[in-house]
């Protein structure tokens, strides 16, 4: 089996992937890596102010 994804749970935010999660995105379904990055990013930008 081919590895396509892999994070390290300690990480805020890690994930490197060998796929291309954009083409199955839409406007009103994104895909979960995109949904969960900006989720991310605004904890991220919460715990800096």
């Amino acid at each position: 089996r081919l590895v396509e994804m892999v994070e390290l749970k300690e990480h805020p935010f890690f994930i490197a992937c060998q796929f291309h999660p954009e083409f199955l995105s839409r406007p009103n379904r994104p895909q979960p890596i995109f949904k969960s990055f900006i989720e991310a990013a605004l904890l991220q930008q919460n715990k800096t102010k």
